[in-house]
């Protein structure tokens, strides 16, 4: 095997998924480049590498080194560790910054940052509290490098290796030695699998029990992902014995271990046993219990509501504030008025905002307090925007705060002062958010649950508006009467048409229009055409910002990723003076429409919402967010795992938002992902028009497709049984 020593001085490639790159380097004492390919992790131009491998002669590009290991060496010369120093490794230390330094320390500069951080204040223009910045960074530099170079073999990203330190700090390389089975638990974007490769690399058995309890675990947690509360028994054990290839014996004696030690919980309904996570089995629970105390404790404003001369408060209405209700709206409005729990189901156009203004203008006549949320952001705008009156998350409502050590300010102990509490987008909320909201809710309050339970469930577990209503220990209403105005926008007919297993009208509609893209690089190209050009000139839409693409799948021609790589190129290209920043494959630059892929209550950011790239600082490792022109977030270069571009998002992602234009592709080839509730949630996510792209099969075999995924969720049988 060949070495080489040589600066790292251009990533001509780099693949965040794998690591694979192509680099351009100088080699030791030469003054000539060659190429380098391989799997090289967290490093920066200005580096010295030394690696082995093998030379080879490419037929397209020549001779290149092919890279099996590396590792970083620190550079010797002045210049070099001048470079190094301002390559962005440091935070803080910026090329002028690093050329100070070296200028006052010479050779000795990287043993002064190790050794002597404090003679870092004999440098010109840098105080005390920078030199002590400087030195923290270079330290945690360190340690992030020797993570990534025990695991440069197992295909991790440095973002992984990042948050493995901020998660253990110093005892990093213990835990990965010794435990590595903890990552699992503990580090987001690290699972079993991936634990599990460095647990074989450091020679734990197949059949240790301590992998066996971890792959039982991850099974549970992965069924949680994909929105179960829980999973039969012998469906895990099943499941557990398949991943691990281990006998079902073997895993279903684990499980007995980890009940026993109270790891996870299991309930027997029906001769069944079921195994829930603590936290799922603790909300179900919680939530029942809330709701039940909530239908047997008294109302402060029902009574009054009771007693009131309805017919001629709606005639009132009809005649002084032109509001004229349908039958089945007053009884939404009687049952939200005189009910401690209810719920107000409808699709678009069967008037649910109406009828919350109605609700709102009630309790606001008689100075009764009320609380509008939503679960996201983008829906609690647009639930103030309907409605004129203020609404928030529901984070904002229970007055969450990261830092502090009870996160939910709002809870039972300190409830919310309120004398009706209205939650919109309810289809979104998952098992644990509710519960943090009922457990907030005081017990003379009401609560009126709104939402459309043919979209898409929530992206976390549970079903709980589904449930709810399952249950039937809750009054609800179903709006299902289309107003005239709506039923004239295509928009809103055709999103009941879908709902009703018809394939929608595509054609002499002014706002809905199929465009034929038979195959998918077909249908990739025409979207962006779409996008960048044709429906701008059109309809006069802003196409960064008031067109957004959705679709069903992330891989593929007409997938999120390359949808994005090839939308960005055209929206917000690369150009002298716009700042941009590489993290993996992904390139951010100044204007661009990026998403949120998790929730991070640090900063108060959550998965699903959608800013724009306002500003890039390379010295202070900063990436500014604006979102909804209300505030602006400043992310650190090592938390850009956490964000995507938002030119095209899934389907998924969209639950809760409004846009003026959405473009959809849909195509034979989403086949598994072709649903009616997908089909129906991406339509009624457009305001003013909706364009289909790809084939007339697909949208045929997501109409027909009415078999949505069963959840294991408890919530409905503990609301009946309780």
């Amino acid at each position: 095997m060949a070495t080489l020593e040589a600066t790292l001085e251009r990533i001509t490639f780099h693949s965040g998924e794998d690591g694979y790159t192509v680099a351009r380097v100088k080699p030791r004492n030469k003054e000539y480049v060659v190429t380098v390919v391989g799997k090289l992790l967290g490093v920066q131009v200005g580096e010295v590498l030394e690696l082995e491998g093998h030379w080879d002669d490419h037929p397209e590009h020549g001779r290149q080194f092919t890279i099996e290991r590396y590792r970083t060496v620190l550079p010797a010369t002045i210049e070099g560790i001048r470079r190094y120093l301002g390559s962005g490794l440091i935070k803080g230390v910026g090329p002028a910054t690093a050329k100070r330094i070296a200028e006052t320390f010479g050779s000795y500069t990287l043993h002064v940052i190790e050794h002597e951080p404090q003679r870092l204040r004999e440098v010109p223009g840098l105080g005390s509290k920078r030199a002590r910045e400087i030195q923290h960074a270079w330290q945690e530099q360190q340690q992030i490098k020797a993570i990534m170079l025990f695991l440069q073999d197992m295909e991790m990203t440095p973002g992984l290796a990042i948050r493995i330190y901020k998660q253990y700090g110093e005892q990093s390389m213990s835990i990965l030695q010794t435990t590595p089975y903890r990552l699992a638990d503990d580090v987001y974007g690290i699972g079993f699998l991936t634990a599990d490769r460095i647990a074989q690399s450091i020679g734990i058995p197949l059949d240790s029990p301590q992998r066996i309890g971890a792959g039982l675990r991850y099974a549970l947690s992965q069924a949680t992902e994909d929105g179960h509360c829980f999973l039969p028994w012998d469906e895990l054990v099943r499941h557990g014995a398949a991943l691990l290839e281990v006998a079902t014996a073997v895993a279903e004696a684990i499980l007995e271990a980890i009940v026993i030690t109270g790891e996870v919980h299991v309930e027997h309904w029906d001769g069944d046993r079921l195994v829930y996570p603590l936290f799922a089995v603790r909300a179900e629970r919680s939530v029942a219990s809330h709701i039940q105390e909530l239908l047997q404790t008294s109302s402060v404003i029902a009574p009054f509501y009771h007693a009131a001369n309805w017919p001629r408060v709606f005639t009132y209405l009809a005649d002084r504030r032109g509001i004229d209700l349908t039958q089945q709206q007053r009884d939404a409005v009687q049952m939200a008025l005189t009910n401690k729990v209810s719920v107000l189901t409808g699709g678009p156009g069967t008037g649910k905002t109406t009828t919350l203004r109605t609700i709102i203008l009630a309790l606001e006549q008689q100075g009764y307090r009320y609380l509008l949320a939503s679960p996201t952001g983008r829906a609690a705008k647009r639930l103030s925007e309907a409605t004129g009156a203020e609404a928030m998350t529901i984070h904002r409502l229970l007055e969450y705060s990261p830092r502090s050590d009870i996160h939910f300010k709002r809870n039972a102990e300190n409830p919310l002062d309120t004398t009706m509490v209205v939650i919109d987008e309810v289809s979104m909320l998952d098992i644990l958010l509710a519960n943090h909201l009922f457990k907030a809710i005081p017990q003379h309050a009401h609560v009126l649950l709104v939402g459309d339970s043919d979209q898409l469930p929530s992206v976390g577990p549970g079903r709980v508006l589904q449930d709810i209503l399952d249950s039937l220990a809750v009054p609800s209403i179903h709006l299902d009467v289309i107003f005239r105005q709506a039923a004239d926008s295509g928009i809103i007919a055709n999103a009941h048409r879908i709902n009703n297993g018809e394939p929608p009208h595509t054609s002499d509609l002014s706002d809905f229009f199929f465009f034929s893209a038979p195959d998918a690089e077909q249908c990739a190209e025409l979207t962006v055409e779409l996008v960048h050009q044709r429906i701008p000139r059109r309809f006069d839409f802003d196409p960064r910002r008031d067109i957004q693409v959705l679709t069903p799948t992330h891989r593929g021609p007409a997938g999120v990723a390359n949808l994005n790589t090839l939308l960005q190129a055209e929206l917000n290209p690369s150009s002298d003076g716009r700042m941009e920043r590489q993290f993996g494959s992904t390139i951010f630059r100044v204007g661009d429409r990026v998403l949120q892929l998790r929730n991070n209550y640090d900063l108060d950011v959550y998965n699903g919402d959608i800013g724009e790239v306002v500003a890039i600082d390379p010295q202070e490792q900063l990436l500014r967010i604006n979102y909804d022109n209300l505030r602006e977030v400043a992310y650190d270069f090592r938390l850009l795992d956490e964000l995507t571009l938002a030119y095209a998002i899934s389907i998924h992602k969209a639950q809760g938002a409004e846009y003026p234009c959405v473009v959809i592709p849909l195509l034979t080839q989403h086949y598994m992902l072709l649903q009616r509730n997908l089909l129906y949630t991406g339509v009624t996510r457009a305001k003013h028009l909706v364009v289909l792209v790809g084939n007339h099969k697909a949208i045929g075999i997501a109409v027909q497709n009415n078999q949505v995924k069963q959840r294991y969720t408890g919530l409905a049988r503990r609301l009946k049984h309780d």
